[in-house]
């Protein structure tokens, strides 16, 4: 078991979560057991109004807005530490990481994509 976090671009106008994912989606950046995110970007989506507790397989729109506040968080080292039974613990190594897709993301945007999130566990 594990967790799979998965961004994405597309052209096709989506609402801020729980959406089809969109047939021109484009994937821009994969995360293997990347905890600390997850759990930022479920209270992100819990924060849009999201309902599903569980988060697994819900889809997220990120703004340019939510990729400045990821970004502080990243360069804080602020994401929130998450760990449990099914979770592990997230390998250090990730802020730069972290940081490309932060940069993948904007230049996604420069070129009038949308950008939306999401894992799977």
């Amino acid at each position: 078991m594990g967790l799979d976090l998965y961004a994405y671009k597309t052209k096709t106008p989506i609402p801020a979560i729980q959406f089809k994912e969109p047939e021109d989606a484009v994937e821009i950046h994969y995360w293997r057991k990347h905890y600390n995110l997850y759990e930022w970007m479920q209270q992100l989506y819990q924060a849009k109004g999201g309902k599903d507790e569980d988060f697994n397989l819900s889809t997220l729109r990120l703004d340019p807005a939510d990729i400045d506040t990821l970004e502080k968080a990243v360069l804080e080292d602020s994401l929130p530490d998450t760990t449990g039974s099914l979770f592990g613990e997230t390998n250090s190594d990730y802020a730069e990481y972290n940081l490309r897709f932060i940069a993948t993301a904007r230049e996604a945007f420069a070129q009038g994509y949308r950008v939306y999130f999401l894992g799977w566990w």
